[in-house]
């Protein structure tokens, strides 16, 4: 954990995304990152509780500002995805389903937006996408992986 912040610095000097899911409640290590990824709950850890939907997107705008990230993306469970960036909020709803298993989501979240983010998807749909991921997940029992036949099949 000593060295985020150097290689936060040289992946972002090289032009390189940094996608963080972020630990602990010490966030200032992972300043300049692209973006982080904390569920609501990591993030009440770090900005405290917030009292309705406009007062979260002040506290997370605030974060995201001070650590000069791209996006702050909080995944909030059963109330979707909501990412913050510069020019505003963007709410991705969740998709009703049975939850099975929540373990690994955050990762599938993740590993989706990065995907869609390398290869030149716009946030938004990146999230969108991340969103419908994490949604097979949780369908599944135990940790999972999401086949791009089911992804494919989920989006159309």
């Amino acid at each position: 954990m000593a060295h985020i912040a150097d290689m936060i610095r040289l992946a972002r000097n090289a032009g390189k995304q940094v996608l963080v899911d972020p630990k602990g409640d010490d966030y200032a290590r992972y300043a300049g990152a692209s973006a982080i990824t904390p569920n609501r709950s990591e993030l009440r850890e770090v900005v405290g509780c917030w009292r309705d939907p406009a007062d979260l997107e002040a506290r997370a705008q605030a974060l995201r500002v001070e650590l000069a990230l791209d996006a702050l993306l909080v995944t909030r469970s059963e109330e979707g995805m909501s990412l913050f960036r510069a020019s505003g909020a963007f709410h991705e709803p969740a998709r009703a389903r049975e939850v099975f298993d929540v373990s690994g989501a955050g990762d599938t979240v993740i590993a989706t937006l990065a995907a869609m983010l390398a290869v030149g998807s716009a946030w938004e749909d990146s999230v969108h996408v991340a969103n419908v991921a994490g949604g097979i997940v949780v369908g599944k029992l135990g940790t999972a992986v999401v086949t791009r036949d089911e992804l494919v099949a989920a989006l159309n």
